[in-house]
């Protein structure tokens, strides 16, 4: 989850800057409905360390499986 910031005066202004704390509740959340990983901040983009994230979805799979 991330924040919209314009890179430019030519680009759309921002309308809301959300609160660092908001991001906090959203990550909190996040994790409460079961995500094993949440990139929540102001700076966070769709790729925001993407390979990180699948190295720990992949582990967590095979310990899943493992367990089972």
């Amino acid at each position: 989850i991330g924040q919209y910031l314009a890179p430019s005066g030519h680009h759309l202004p921002v309308r809301r800057y959300v609160h660092p704390d908001t991001f906090k509740m959203f990550e909190k959340a996040a994790y409460e409905m079961g995500f094993s990983h949440a990139a929540v901040g102001a700076m966070v983009r769709s790729s925001y360390h993407a390979d990180e994230q699948a190295a720990h979805a992949a582990e967590n799979a095979a310990a899943a499986v493992a367990v089972q």
